[in-house]
């Protein structure tokens, strides 16, 4: 069970987090927001609960309530705000960065660093990228992510994207090149030719444990 604060007031989270009924009063919660089908919405004293009900997939147009839940998390500024899906990976952290362009006055790619940095492993699928950027589009009149498809989901890059800098290569020892063998004089090639000669049949290697777990 993982609580990421977004915000002194705002809180992320998975379905287990708003079932801890002593951690929801230390955070001085006082809304949830419950962005599953299925999870059920605990009832506390003096703690609302507001189901937005939206499946984690593509198609789901998660879209439409991002409006609506901005307004709910502004307007309860004076309590604890916590916003879950089921696993805080997708859904809520796509209506928690929504918020923050709304309210926030950040971009898109701002507003996803800005919670990316307090729950790094978020996961939004393609669908919800498309949403936020149509939703970017309206507040700002313009996009500051560009996506890369990446296995089922998207992966958002700043624009525009900068040249690949040239890698930092540690300095080579004398007679080696990066495309090219060792330069081998032809008395030592003599030697290695007579050496490995000696040693045509090593012992087969046995490695201890240390050596195994690397």
């Amino acid at each position: 069970m993982v609580l990421s604060q977004i915000t002194p007031t705002l809180f992320l989270s998975g379905a287990e987090a708003p079932l801890n009924a002593a951690l929801v009063s230390r955070k001085g919660i006082t809304l949830i927001i419950n962005a599953t089908l299925s999870h059920a919405c605990p009832a506390y004293p003096g703690v609302e609960c507001v189901r937005v009900p939206v499946s984690d997939l593509p198609t789901a147009n998660l879209g439409t309530h991002f409006e609506q839940v901005a307004e709910r998390i502004h307007g309860n500024r004076a309590g604890g705000t916590l916003v879950h899906c089921a696993a805080g990976m997708s859904r809520s952290p796509a209506l928690v960065m929504a918020y923050l362009m709304r309210y926030r006055s950040v971009t898109l790619c701002q507003a996803h660093r800005w919670v990316q940095e307090s729950r790094p492993y978020i996961r939004l699928n393609a669908g919800f990228w498309e949403q936020l950027l149509r939703y970017e589009r309206r507040l700002y009149g313009k996009n500051t992510v560009r996506v890369m498809p990446a296995e089922d989901t998207l992966t958002p890059r700043p624009g525009p994207t900068r040249p690949l800098e040239p890698a930092t290569r540690p300095p080579l020892r004398p007679g080696f090149s990066l495309t090219s063998p060792p330069v081998m004089s032809p008395e030592k090639r003599r030697r290695r030719t007579k050496f490995s000669t000696l040693t045509s049949n090593p012992r087969p290697t046995t490695l201890s444990r240390r050596q195994e777990d690397r």
